[in-house]
């Protein structure tokens, strides 16, 4: 009986009932699109740092990714691939040695930071492969061949084909120096890569600095980047003495702090947008309840519990909450969809924006994210009943003769 009078009481005023819920759907599907775009926002942040560069998780000496010593190495047997392949959430490794110099092309020379790599191997850990401007990839045997920055190649005035001389300290103790060609340039929007860092071979790289096959480090790529820190834990016991495993949010403390603050973010625009919503529904059965009160009144004289109408009133806010939260996740779904896919490029007017060792690209698009869709959902219900239950109380609290009294 109560189902029924609650649905008889929904359709009573239709008008009012269908801009209440319109109000939820539309707050509940923005607030759904909002947070994908958060989501969004943070993996292009997370992906500029990590995947195009430093990798999710880092082993290297103890102590290497705080001063980058070139003695701070260890032999490339040390860390077995095959062993980090078996372990769960490890997606690819890429060795590493880097050097620290200049390039020099014809009157012009700069600073730069060299990083042997395997190219098929870094290809796998991180994205520099996807942000070419100009030339090609690294070739499988690299030889002399170079990836260079597009910032540090405007300013040497270069493009693929044309030779550098590098010039570096051996760790022998002699001068390393050597030619090089580049085979392509890269543009992540990272300033402080583009213009100076160099993607060379990794065994040309050994040959110059003379640390045969060595390594300063192992990058890894992981299947989800936000556990890094529980992979790094579970894998710090299997190596050797002297190494270590740093996690992306060591390695970059900015970054895990502007997650942290998106996260602050994104509750308060939840709590904004509801509470604006929590408002319209409170008005709206204050509205309703105080239409009925001779209505209430009757029920209470025929024998109906306070408990009951308040149990009605609330059941009238649960139904009219469930209808929202199926049209509006719906709705939310399908625009947060059409964000993923095809998103809005916005690099016609706004540059890429670097913060906290991160690049915020000019786009808007949206990820799917299960927090996105469980949290407006609950709460959409939650405060329809949390607002529903002012105006229940009221309606409780009416006596049956000061009731059938109002017109």
């Amino acid at each position: 009986m109560l189902l029924r009078l609650a649905l008889r009481n929904l359709g009573r005023n239709r008008r009012r009932s269908l801009l209440t819920l319109s109000a939820m759907v539309v707050s509940s599907a923005l607030l759904i699109l909002a947070l994908g775009v958060f989501s969004g926002m943070l993996q292009d942040m997370l992906s500029s740092t990590t995947e195009q560069y430093h990798g999710h998780l880092v082993i290297s000496r103890d102590g290497y990714q705080e001063d980058r010593d070139m003695f701070a190495n260890f032999p490339a047997d040390a860390v077995s691939r095959a062993q980090l392949q078996e372990i769960p959430g490890v997606l690819a490794s890429s060795p590493r040695l880097r050097s620290f110099g200049l390039v020099s092309h014809r009157q012009s020379s700069y600073p730069t930071e060299l990083l042997g790599v395997d190219p098929q191997l870094e290809s796998q850990v991180t994205t520099l492969q996807q942000h070419l401007v100009a030339g090609s990839y690294l070739p499988q045997e690299p030889g002399s061949a170079a990836l260079i920055g597009a910032g540090l190649a405007k300013k040497l005035a270069v493009g693929p084909g044309d030779e550098l001389v590098y010039l570096t300290q051996a760790a022998d103790g002699s001068i390393g120096n050597d030619l090089l060609r580049i085979s392509g340039v890269f543009a992540t929007g990272d300033s402080g890569h583009d213009n100076s860092l160099l993607l060379v071979g990794l065994p040309w790289l050994q040959q110059v600095t003379a640390l045969p096959d060595t390594l300063h480090e192992v990058a890894i790529r992981i299947a989800e980047p936000l556990q890094a820190e529980a992979l790094r834990d579970r894998l710090q016991p299997q190596l050797a003495k002297g190494l270590r495993v740093y996690d992306w949010g060591e390695l970059l403390p900015e970054m895990r702090e502007a997650i942290a603050s998106f996260d602050v973010s994104r509750l308060i625009v939840v709590l904004i947008l509801y509470f604006a919503t929590a408002l319209g529904i409170l008005n709206t059965f204050f509205m309703a309840v105080m239409e009925r009160t001779r209505e209430f009144g009757i029920l209470m004289a025929l024998g109906m519990r306070p408990w009951t109408i308040r149990l009605l009133v609330l059941l009238e806010c649960l139904l009219l909450g469930l209808l929202a939260l199926v049209c509006g996740v719906t709705l939310g779904v399908l625009l947060t969809w059409y964000m993923q896919v095809q998103g809005i490029d916005l690099s016609a007017w706004i540059t890429p924006v670097t913060y906290a060792g991160g690049t915020i690209l000019p786009r808007l698009h949206a990820e799917f994210e299960t927090y996105n869709l469980v949290v407006p959902a609950a709460l959409l219900l939650v405060i329809c009943l949390a607002a529903g239950f002012l105006p229940a109380n009221r309606a409780a609290k009416l006596q049956p003769v000061e009731a059938l009294r109002e017109d």
